[in-house]
């Protein structure tokens, strides 16, 4: 009897960015899985960052948004985030994803796929 032949599981990253405000977070949201870059976006509100800028010790609200997303699409997905963030030096981090359920990742390497 042959052997059952795995089906591939794409590479997926997640995508973070820190946000001023709920609304900017939500309009990027949007327009990020809309325009097929996104798969997923959670945007995680009343967060607080605690940084240094500019030599002054800062602390201000802030609000998460999560992406879900193939490693082939996060370059979009990070030049998308940057050019409409309000911040002039945003917060843009892609993290690697080692694992996870395998239909839930075929599902976003879908949602992102060539056929957007």
């Amino acid at each position: 009897m042959p052997a059952r032949r795995r089906r591939r599981v794409p590479r997926a990253v997640l995508v973070l960015s820190a946000y001023p405000k709920r609304a900017a977070a939500e309009r990027a949201a949007r327009l990020l899985v809309d325009g097929g870059i996104l798969a997923c976006a959670t945007v995680v509100p009343n967060g607080r960052a605690y940084y240094r800028w500019e030599g002054t010790r800062r602390s201000e609200p802030s609000v998460l948004l999560w992406g879900k997303t193939t490693a082939a699409r996060a370059r979009a997905a990070v030049r998308a985030i940057r050019g409409g963030h309000p911040d002039s030096v945003p917060e843009i981090l892609v993290l690697p994803v080692s694992g996870g359920h395998a239909p839930y990742l075929r599902w976003v390497a879908g949602e992102v796929g060539a056929k957007r």
